[in-house]
């Protein structure tokens, strides 16, 4: 019986010490929390009317950036310091687009080379310079 109880005493210690490993787990760590390099990402938005498409950025390891916007592409490069962020933005494709959506692809553009600050709230980035951007971390 003594035998039992000392089992059981393991058992319960150890299913103890697992729900406790994985509550640390499901916590965070910083480097989900840090600036998502090797991370694509989409804007939060909704598409413009006509369209299914929502621009979004594919950014990579050591942050250069490709952006699919409205209608047009580019290239760019971030550069990161704790909470300061710079883009400056490369190489646009024009696609023919029509003007309600390259004046938005040149206004998204210029927002993201105004943005000065970053942050991360669970799975969304916020850029912030004189307007603020939040961009979703694509789930694949």
């Amino acid at each position: 019986m003594q035998r039992l109880l000392k089992s059981a005493a393991g058992i319960l210690w150890l299913a103890a010490f697992a729900a406790l490993m994985a509550a640390f787990d499901a916590r965070p760590s910083l480097a989900q929390e840090g600036f998502p390099f090797g991370a694509e990402l989409t804007l939060d938005a909704a598409p413009m009317r006509g369209s299914k498409r929502i621009p979004n950025l594919e950014i990579g390891s050591k942050g250069d950036v490709i952006i699919e916007l409205w209608c047009k592409g580019a290239r760019g490069q971030f550069a990161v310091a704790n909470d300061t962020v710079i883009f400056v933005p490369g190489p646009v494709e024009d696609r023919g687009c029509p003007a309600d959506r390259a004046a938005a692809d040149d206004a998204l553009l210029a927002a993201l080379a105004d943005s000065a600050t970053w942050r991360r709230q669970g799975d969304i980035l916020v850029l912030a310079g004189s307007r603020q951007l939040r961009f979703r971390l694509n789930a694949n």
